[in-house]
């Protein structure tokens, strides 16, 4: 089958938008979320209905979870949490409750698919090396998408035990290698903070055997002028720009 999966949407409905149009010319199977549909922007609400009317297979997030009062919001920075309790507010009660029912993992072609982490689906950020040899001695996962860290790439597991980082360049087929076990983020749709403010999805081709990463501009100036209006933090707007 053929997977398009992405994460972090936050909220912005137009990175989601422009996302799933282009991700269609690859003619998926399946679409895959892994989490963080809400927070930071400005259309909880109709990015829920888009992501759930997609049907998607959908994890949660963190953003997620503090959105429907599952976490404590002490957690976030006060940007993060401004945002969060203007979405508590925001969000209708058909999406509070599909945000409320979703699980922490799912499987995805015989990958793991989680929002942060193997061994903590909903904290942990995979920045390191030291980081990812943990999440490989937790479980016994061949593959693992996640999201999260808002930076795509790729940590391997060599049969000899050594790890490494793996980059996923735009639009080139990455092969895994059956040997190998893999980490791999997806990037984000809504908030990227790689230094490229265009959207980020993977497509996964489980038959291939292969990943690739595929980045998308969206009218950002029009998601930032929502953000404005909704009065919500100004550096919300202005990091799209940037992709930090």
């Amino acid at each position: 089958m053929r997977y398009v999966i992405f994460s972090d949407v936050h909220a912005n409905l137009e990175a989601l938008e422009r996302v799933l149009a282009h991700a269609a010319r690859a003619q998926p199977d399946a679409y895959v979320c892994l989490g963080d549909v809400v927070g930071y922007g400005p259309n909880p609400n109709e990015c829920v209905a888009r992501v759930r009317d997609l049907g998607a297979g959908t994890v949660a997030g963190n953003h997620d979870r503090a959105a429907v009062g599952a976490v404590d919001l002490g957690r976030f920075s006060p940007v993060a949490r401004a945002a969060i309790e203007w979405t508590q507010g925001a969000l209708d009660p058909a999406a509070r409750a599909w945000l409320a029912a979703l699980p922490l993992r799912r499987d995805v072609g015989g990958c793991l698919a989680v929002h942060g982490s193997p061994r903590d689906p909903i904290e942990e950020y995979l920045l390191d090396l030291p980081g990812a040899l943990a999440n490989f001695a937790a479980e016994p996962f061949a593959c693992c998408f996640v999201g999260h860290t808002h930076v795509p790439g790729a940590f391997a597991l060599e049969p000899d035990g050594r790890v490494g980082a793996t980059e996923l360049p735009p639009g080139s087929a990455v092969r895994l290698r059956p040997e190998v076990r893999y980490l791999i983020n997806v990037g984000s749709v809504g908030q990227p903070r790689d230094g490229d403010p265009r959207a980020s999805y993977l497509v996964f081709d489980d038959r291939a055997a292969t990943v690739t990463l595929r980045r998308v501009p969206y009218a950002l100036e029009k998601t930032q002028a929502k953000i404005a209006a909704v009065a919500l933090p100004p550096l919300l707007a202005e990091r799209l720009a940037i992709g930090r």
